[in-house]
């Protein structure tokens, strides 16, 4: 089957999500209004809280959501063929991301933007959002944790991408004072900071940097991630606009332009789909599709770390409410697209059926690797580009979505100790300095305290992040759901998809606590039981708080 035939479906289905299906949501169910004043004018700090235009916030918020999930999630679930990963991706992507994301931005900015986990004591009551606060915990801990590994494997690696990716923050630096102080137009700021990212990808291969196998007792891994969390640190106390904002927009950009190639290179090459449409013949040791492809793919169709961030600096930084459908429900769209991209990439990047079962002899294996070398083949065979170039290209679009993402994911992590300390009346906790030790300091712990010398800790609890993650998700549509009930509007279109991600969940949850137990790993078996455990709760949270609404609901009408 011809990818172009995947490519065409999904991309029209997308858009008609887009430009249908999400105004519906917008203007019938949120009921987006553009005159009401949103906390980044409410609260305007500089720093936090900045209005902001809709084409800037949307590149901070679709590329610190996109990160490298959509890719890897999506590149490892098409072991199982890849009709299911394709059907997922587009409808998950169209009647549960769009909707999720959105929400969550509406949600925040008519609660004074606070977080969906602080909001949960509000919406539903203080045992959820304890439990909420737990989960939210724990999905930063592994996103920071993870995804510092996974850049700096990436520069390990690929040598020619340092150049690249750390040039991309100067860029970014530039280009915020350019913005901020309107020196120039949005356009022509855009046109210089995309032709000095891409100057850069071309600079990169010339000027190769290395880091040694060992340094100061560390490996070479190790120091890179140090470095790395680092400069999070710093990036996380900086005002938005210096840093955050710009780095995000062109990234955001870059990948655009990036997925352009990526798509053209298709329509010119017309590959053929090697992967079957459903694979019979999986590895020994693969689990079975069903729950598992609902959790292997979360961003890319709906990621409970979408919350995180619509609530977190997303609603700080809402111009107006109705920018809520551009920024969250397009924002899902993008993310939808990286994942189709992905999906083409692993499926029809490869010469043969017995190339692709070359990659995929196991479950787990795929992922970024199969995104660039199977991108990098259609782009070379499509367009000409040689295929280090076109290899090098894809990795720093990688490894800079991976950055964009840990720069808020540490940010985010810095207010749920700031929410702690509110909640528990620890003046010292909601400082921002003193917060950013704790959510760098709780990132290192686990990096070096279950990984070693290494840092690579982030990997032993990764398993555990796609149900963790849609757990996350099931509990920000929850919060959604209770709010549209208490404003006597539909819910049936956050209610469904919540059921059926709490079901889901559950039945993943299970699975890995079998699994776990026969491998004898009882670090990820408790944690299994946790997460399960707080799972079963939010279920009954569920119920309890949408029974309690719709009585208060029937009270108010009589």
């Amino acid at each position: 089957m011809s990818a172009i035939v995947l490519l065409v479906l999904g991309l029209g289905a997308m858009a008609a999500g887009y430009f249908l299906y999400s105004r519906f949501i917008a203007e019938k169910i949120y009921r987006l209004d553009p005159d009401y004043k949103t906390p980044a004018h409410e609260f305007e700090d500089g720093v936090d809280y900045v209005p902001t235009n809709r084409f800037v916030l949307w590149g901070h918020h679709f590329t610190s959501v996109a990160g490298a999930a959509p890719i890897v999630g999506p590149a490892i679930a098409v072991i199982w063929g890849w009709l299911p990963a394709f059907l997922w991706v587009v409808l998950g992507t169209i009647f549960f991301a769009g909707v999720h994301d959105s929400g969550a931005i509406w949600a925040s900015v008519r609660n004074k933007a606070k977080s969906v986990g602080a909001l949960t004591g509000d919406v539903v009551g203080k045992r959820a959002r304890s439990i909420f606060m737990i989960v939210i915990f724990l999905v930063l801990l592994m996103v920071n944790a993870v995804f510092a590994v996974v850049i700096a494997g990436l520069m390990m690696n690929f040598s020619s991408a340092v150049v690249p990716v750390w040039g991309a923050i100067l860029v970014a630096l530039i280009i915020g004072q350019l913005i901020y102080r309107r020196l120039l137009s949005l356009p022509m700021v855009s046109i210089i900071g995309v032709i000095s990212l891409y100057a850069l990808i071309g600079i990169g291969p010339s000027v190769p940097i290395q880091m040694p196998a060992e340094v100061a007792g560390l490996s070479g891994n190790a120091v890179w991630i140090l470095i790395l969390f680092g400069y999070a640190a710093i990036a996380s106390l900086l005002p938005v606009w210096v840093l955050l904002q710009p780095r995000d927009y062109i990234n955001g950009l870059q990948l655009f332009i990036g997925l352009i190639v990526l798509y053209g290179a298709i329509l010119l090459m017309n590959p053929t789909l090697v992967a079957p449409a459903f694979n019979d013949n999986v590895p020994p040791g693969t689990p079975s599709l069903l729950p598992l492809l609902f959790v292997t793919i979360a961003c890319g169709a709906i990621s409970g770390f979408h919350g995180l961030v619509s609530s977190g600096t997303t609603s700080k930084q809402l111009n107006k409410e109705t920018d809520a459908r551009f920024v969250g429900y397009f924002g899902a769209i993008g993310e939808g697209m990286l994942a189709l991209a992905a999906i083409l990439a692993a499926t029809a990047g490869f010469a043969t059926f017995a190339d692709w079962q070359a990659m995929y002899t196991a479950f787990g294996q795929g992922g970024v690797n199969a995104f660039v070398e199977g991108g990098a083949f259609i782009i070379h065979n499509g367009i000409g580009l040689p295929e280090a170039t076109a290899a090098t290209l894809l990795t720093v679009m990688a490894a800079l979505f991976a950055g964009t993402t840990m720069d808020t994911g540490l940010r985010l992590q810095r207010y749920i100790f700031q929410e702690w300390g509110e909640i528990y009346n620890q003046q010292w906790m909601k400082k921002s300095a003193p917060a950013t030790l704790l959510a760098v300091g709780s990132c290192l712990l686990l990096a070096f305290g279950a990984g070693g010398a290494d840092g690579s800790g982030g990997l032993i609890i990764w398993p555990l992040f796609g149900t963790t993650n849609q757990l996350l998700a099931g509990l920000t549509l929850l919060v959604i759901t209770v709010m549209l009930v208490r404003l006597k509007r539909p819910m049936v279109y956050t209610l469904v998809p919540l059921c059926f991600l709490l079901v889901m969940t559950i039945a993943a949850l299970l699975i890995q606590l079998r699994s776990f137990f026969e491998q004898g790993n009882y670090f990820l078996l408790v944690l299994d039981i946790v997460v399960l455990i707080a799972a079963i709760l939010v279920a009954m949270e569920c119920a309890s708080a949408l029974k309690r609404s719709r009585a208060e609901a029937l009270e108010s009408r009589e």
